[in-house]
């Protein structure tokens, strides 16, 4: 063979090696089972594809790689006023995911930023509208509130909010010291309440004990000898027995009530 056309085809099995590791990774692509590929033609929507093997037309073709995978994203600290104008602050976290990939690459520019101020917005507007005390003791409705609101302004994206989690809310010191304060208030009222109906329940135990004895005083002399039973059980040097005021009702009549008397 001639060696100017042996260099000659050398030359183009080159070019033709060089061309196709240039063009072969523009116009091959690999997407995994987690990813979607966008696929634009001259500018045009063309469809979403994957996963798998993706073949495209160099130059004619471009294609935008998604994930739909769930996405979280911390929702920074905001400050707010609640309805019953208590200053705090709260931080959550959102959870979400790309259902149409098409829509939110076309429809929004970038997803994720505008979800994530739509979530900022979101938590500070429904947030001010609910009451301190539902705010701390009702945060599984609020958090259903918060992933209703958000979802439903994103559902235009693509996007599909499985969760929202209020995580902290923090408090001005004055007002914790006040919640404390107001706590230990009501645990000693609680108390209060405890020990009287404690004190209302033994004096009526004691009334129906009274008119129980009032009705069989044998009864009187049985709790006598009972009390004297437990405190022999003791170990006890001193043993005190009361004596029944009815031994001395002899000794205390007046002479002028014996039958000799005049």
């Amino acid at each position: 063979m001639n060696p100017e056309r042996l260099i000659q085809l050398m030359v183009w099995v080159g070019t033709i090696i060089i061309l196709a590791f240039i063009i072969l990774p523009t116009a091959v692509r690999v997407l995994r089972e987690y990813e979607r590929g966008v696929i634009f033609r001259l500018g045009k929507l063309l469809r979403a594809k994957g996963p798998g093997l993706i073949l495209l037309i160099p130059i004619v073709d471009r294609m935008v790689k998604m994930d739909l995978r769930v996405i979280t994203i911390d929702v920074p600290k905001q400050e707010l006023m609640t309805r019953d104008n208590v200053p705090a602050t709260v931080d959550a976290v959102l959870y979400f995911r790309v259902v149409d990939p098409e829509a939110a690459v076309v429809k929004v520019e970038n997803y994720l930023k505008a979800t994530s101020l739509i979530a900022q917005t979101t938590l500070r507007s429904v947030l001010g509208q609910a009451e301190l005390d539902e705010l701390l003791a009702h945060r599984d409705k609020i958090n259903q509130t918060l992933q209703g609101t958000i979802d439903r302004l994103t559902d235009p994206w693509g996007i599909k909010v499985t969760a929202v989690e209020v995580k902290d809310v923090v408090l001005p010191d004055g007002m914790k010291r006040a919640m404390a304060k107001q706590a230990e208030t009501e645990r000693e009222r609680r108390a209060k309440i405890i020990a009287a109906e404690g004190e209302f329940q033994a004096a009526e135990k004691l009334v129906q004990a009274a008119a129980m004895i009032q009705e069989q005083p044998i009864a009187l002399q049985l709790r006598f000898l009972q009390t004297m039973r437990e405190i022999s059980s003791e170990h006890s040097t001193t043993t005190i027995l009361p004596l029944p005021i009815d031994l001395f009702t002899p000794f205390l009549k007046k002479p002028t009530d014996s039958p000799g008397a005049k």
